[in-house]
C-alpha cells in the first residue's frame, strides 16, 4: 500500500449522507430508477482503515464511509477540543471499525463486489505488520428509501420568530401570510433551523436586520443564518467556514433562495489562525453572527469586535448552559455589551453589542 493513502481519507465519526456517491442507473426507454442497493462493509481496526479503504478504491470505489472506533474517535474529538463542547460518548465510534460503501444492485455490479472482496483476500494472505482484524466482508441488499429518503421525515416546515418560514427544499408549499419563506437542503452541513441553538440565532437575527445592511456570518454551516439575513433585507452577506463542504452548500442555498452571486459570498478557513483569512473580512458590518461552540466564540470574540461597526450587534449561539458565564466575560472583555439572552433546552444565545 503507498504511503500517500495515510491520512488520505476523512473519518467519519457520527454518520455522513453522500449524496451524489450512489450512481442512479436509468433504463433508458422507461427513464426508471433502480431502488435496490447493495451495501458492502469490511470489518477490521482502526490501524487498518486506509488499507482496506485502499482495496475499496482499487475496485473503483472511492468514496466510502469510514467508521473508527469509540477510542479512536474520541482521541480526534479531544485532540481538537477547540472546536466542539460535548457529544454523547456512547454514539461516537463503534465496537469494530469498518469501511463502507454502495453500489446498485444491479448485474454490473457484481464485479465490483468480487474486486472488493479479491482485494480483502490480498490483505488476509499479507504480512502487513500490525493486526487487520477479522477482514470480514459483509453485503448487504437494502432499498434506497430506507436510508436516502426517510431522513426527509424529519424535517418538517418551521415557523421561527415572527417572519421567518423554513421549508426544506423538496417540499412545495407557500410561506404563511407575512412571513419569508426561507428553503435549505440539510445537506450535511450544521444549520436547519431545527436546532435550538439556529433557531434562537434567527429569532434574534430578525429583529436586528435592516435592508441595506451588510452581514457576516462566522461559521456559516449552510448558510441558513446569512442567507436569513439577505431575504430579511440585508444588501450583502459574508459566509465563513472552517468545513470546506460548506461553500457548496451554502452557495447551493443561497441560489435556492434567489440570493445572487453579488449578494453572497463564502470564504474557507479557519478564521483562529490564518491571517490570510482575517485579512479578507473587510471590517465594520452591519450584523455578525457566529452560531459555533463556546471555546471558539471565546477565541474569536476580540477579531469579532473588530468586524463590527460602533454599537452593531453580534449574535453569538451554540454555547452550552454550563459555559454561559465564561462565554459572556471573555465577551464583555473583548468590548461587547449584552443587549438579551436567549436559553433553550440547555443552549444558550446571546444578543450583544460591540
Amino acid at each position: 500500500m503507498p504511503p500517500a493513502v495515510e491520512g488520505r481519507y476523512a473519518r467519519v465519526l457520527y454518520y455522513i449522507r453522500y449524496k451524489n456517491f450512489l450512481a442512479i442507473h436509468s433504463r433508458a426507454d422507461r427513464n426508471e430508477q433502480y431502488m435496490k442497493w447493495l451495501e458492502i462493509c469490511v470489518y477490521t481496526t482502526d490501524a487498518g482503515l486506509d488499507a482496506v479503504t485502499f482495496a475499496f478504491s482499487n475496485a473503483g470505489l472511492d468514496q466510502v464511509s469510514i467508521e473508527e472506533s469509540h477510542e479512536r474517535a474520541m482521541a480526534f474529538l479531544n485532540e481538537r477540543v477547540v472546536y466542539w463542547d460535548y457529544a454523547d460518548a456512547d454514539k461516537v465510534g463503534v465496537d469494530e471499525p469498518c469501511v463502507k460503501a454502495y453500489v446498485a444492485d444491479v448485474p454490473e455490479s457484481l464485479p465490483v463486489v468480487e474486486d472488493v472482496k479479491r482485494g480483502i483476500a490480498q490483505l488476509r494472505a499479507s504480512d502487513l505488520g500490525y493486526d487487520a482484524g477479522s477482514l470480514s466482508v459483509v453485503v448487504n441488499r437494502m432499498d434506497d428509501a430506507d436510508w436516502e429518503n426517510n431522513w426527509k421525515a424529519y424535517y418538517k416546515p418551521l415557523k421561527i420568530g415572527k417572519r421567518l418560514y423554513v421549508l426544506p427544499c423538496w417540499i412545495e408549499e407557500a410561506a404563511p401570510e407575512n412571513r419569508v419563506t426561507l428553503k435549505l437542503d440539510p445537506g450535511v452541513a450544521f444549520g436547519t433551523g431545527e436546532h435550538h441553538t439556529t433557531r434562537m440565532c434567527l429569532e434574534l437575527l430578525e429583529t436586528v436586520v435592516k435592508p441595506g445592511d451588510d452581514m457576516l456570518d462566522l461559521g456559516c454551516g449552510s448558510g441558513i443564518l446569512s442567507v436569513a439575513s439577505v431575504l430579511l433585507g440585508a444588501k450583502h452577506a459574508v459566509a465563513v467556514d472552517i468545513d470546506p463542504v460548506a461553500e457548496h452548500v451554502a452557495l447551493e442555498n443561497a441560489a435556492m433562495n434567489g440570493v445572487t452571486a453579488a449578494q453572497y459570498d463564502v470564504l474557507i478557513g479557519d478564521v483562529l489562525s490564518d491571517e490570510k483569512l482575517q485579512t479578507s473580512i473587510q471590517r465594520g458590518y452591519d450584523v455578525v453572527a457566529a452560531n459555533i461552540v463556546a471555546g471558539v466564540i471565546i477565541a474569536l470574540a476580540p477579531f469579532a469586535k473588530t468586524c463590527c461597526k460602533p454599537g452593531a450587534p453580534f449574535i453569538v449561539s451554540g454555547i452550552i448552559d454550563e459555559r454561559e458565564d465564561e462565554v459572556k466575560q471573555a465577551l464583555i472583555r473583548a468590548g461587547f455589551a449584552i443587549e438579551e439572552i436567549l436559553r433553550s433546552e440547555g443552549w444558550v444565545a446571546m444578543l450583544l453589542r460591540a
